[in-house]
């Protein structure tokens, strides 16, 4: 009984905020998901995903996306937005997240930003100055040719003299990136390291509660282990070869991937199915540890044991610092 007493007090002082939002962050395979369900339970919640794999239709298991269970139970916001040959930037997933979180707070209820790309998460909370502006396939189908014809090192040639900054760190390998700052630069008649500059910690109108959960390198690499080893069985080979069959290029961003590279080397004969599974699991590994460093430079985070705790246990401890700051 004094969980749901809790809940209500917390309701109830909660609403007395103005915008507040609380993030629910960290790396895979941590119980983000599963601790936000919880959490929004018990404070009347919707979750606005902030996963960048999670956007994609039909890329459900790889993703590892709340089930059909979950979502009945909780309102998720910003899962299945685009199908996997759409593009997708993180200016894009702000405008959506803000409206979300517009139309949550309007309703009474309390918005909950959980994931774990946390470039997704500092757009929304304060912490990033970007350029809202989306692709313009043309202007990238323009400069991928004249590179085909003339190679990148033209184009980085080109960029050279509008963008030294960026064009001094960037390989001619890196075409993706020499392409991404010419398209800024041609488009907004701005150098896209203009905008890097300006990216420190920005005001935002939230009041902002962001909890990191954590636990030992450990244990947290045995649970990516169990969470690749479920996904097979799960029909992870089956998702991603569906999605080739059905045209999408394998060298999509989206299918490039965790989880989708790796079986779709496995699909075009590169290795065999062990090899990717140990493969996707290092690659887990190493993304994991990517994103503990992104978020332990947050000073904003408050950061959750979940080690031995359930994500009920870990979302009461939540919502008792929420009401201790309230």
């Amino acid at each position: 009984m004094t969980g749901p007493r809790l809940s209500n007090r917390l309701v109830r002082q909660l609403a007395d905020m103005h915008g507040t939002l609380v993030g629910i962050v960290g790396p895979t395979a941590t119980g983000k998901t599963a601790v936000g369900i919880e959490l929004a339970r018990k404070l009347d919640g919707e979750i606005i995903s902030a996963d960048s794999m999670a956007v994609y239709k039909g890329m459900d298991i790889g993703t590892a996306k709340p089930t059909a269970q979950e979502r009945a139970a909780v309102a998720f916001h910003l899962v299945d937005v685009v199908c996997p040959d759409e593009e997708f930037s993180v200016a894009e997933f702000k405008r959506l997240a803000e409206v979300a979180i517009a139309d949550i707070l309007r309703r009474g209820k309390l918005p909950l930003l959980v994931g774990g790309t946390g470039l997704y998460i500092q757009a929304v909370t304060g912490g990033l100055n970007i350029p809202a502006i989306g692709p313009d396939r043309e202007l990238r189908e323009r400069l991928r040719a004249e590179a085909a014809e003339f190679g990148n090192q033209h184009l980085l040639d080109r960029l050279q003299p509008v963008d030294p900054v960026t064009a001094e760190r960037l390989h001619p390998n890196d075409l993706k990136r020499i392409i991404r700052a010419l398209e800024v630069y041609m488009l907004t008649g701005l150098p896209i390291s203009d905008f890097h500059k300006r990216a420190g910690r920005t005001e935002t109108e939230y009041d902002v509660r962001l909890f990191g959960l954590t636990m030992s390198r450990s244990a947290l690499y045995e649970r990516i282990e169990r969470r690749v080893d479920e996904q097979i069985k799960s029909g992870l080979v089956e998702e991603v070869r569906g999605l080739l069959e059905k045209g999408y290029d394998p060298e999509l961003s989206s299918l490039r991937g965790l989880g989708y590279k790796q079986i779709a080397g496995y699909l075009a004969g590169q290795y065999d199915l062990q090899t990717a599974v140990d493969l996707l699991k290092r690659d887990t590994r190493r993304f994991a540890k990517r994103q503990f460093t992104w978020f332990r430079a947050d000073p904003r985070i408050y950061w959750v044991d979940v080690e031995r705790r359930s994500p009920s246990e870990t979302a009461d401890e939540v919502a008792g610092l929420l009401r201790a700051k309230a």
